[in-house]
């Protein structure tokens, strides 16, 4: 299963590595193909000092968890979505957060489901009637679920 993870899924992970969505990514990558888009990599470094004060990480410990958790998520150059997707997306997406609209479009270039904690975009995006959102939740479920049936 193909999942585009979206930028509050990775820091969510950066912020707590034994949390339930970090070891999706890290031990989920077995059964599921993780995307993302290139800006994901920028803005998370955007936001370092403040992902360093939150988690109580140093330097290194941060370096670290940050290659771990994007060495399992491949990045997609934004260029590469299609234009179709794009313009679909931005319809979908531009009056519930513009800042989604590159994980939408790239969801529907690669015929995914979208990994969102986003409360506010999972509403919107089903009253649009776009339903290739899957939550942690139910993530989870399929993983435990592929796990058991790898041990029968």
């Amino acid at each position: 299963m193909k999942l585009v993870v979206d930028s509050n899924i990775v820091f969510s992970a950066l912020l707590n590595t034994q949390s339930k969505i970090a070891q999706l990514i890290i031990n989920g990558s077995k059964h599921f193909s993780f995307f993302s888009i290139n800006l994901l990599k920028i803005e998370i470094l955007k936001h370092k000092n403040k992902l360093l004060s939150i988690s109580g990480f140093s330097e290194n410990q941060f370096e670290s968890s940050f290659a771990h958790i994007l060495s399992r998520i491949k990045f997609v150059d934004e260029i590469l979505i299609s234009d179709q997707a794009l313009k679909k997306a931005s319809e979908i997406a531009k009056d519930i957060d513009e800042n989604d609209i590159l994980f939408v479009a790239l969801t529907n270039h690669l015929n995914a489901k979208l990994w969102t904690g986003d409360k506010k975009l999972i509403s919107g995006l089903k009253e649009k009637k776009f339903t290739k959102t899957i939550s942690t939740n139910e993530l989870y479920d399929l993983f435990l679920k592929k796990e058991l049936q790898k041990r029968k």
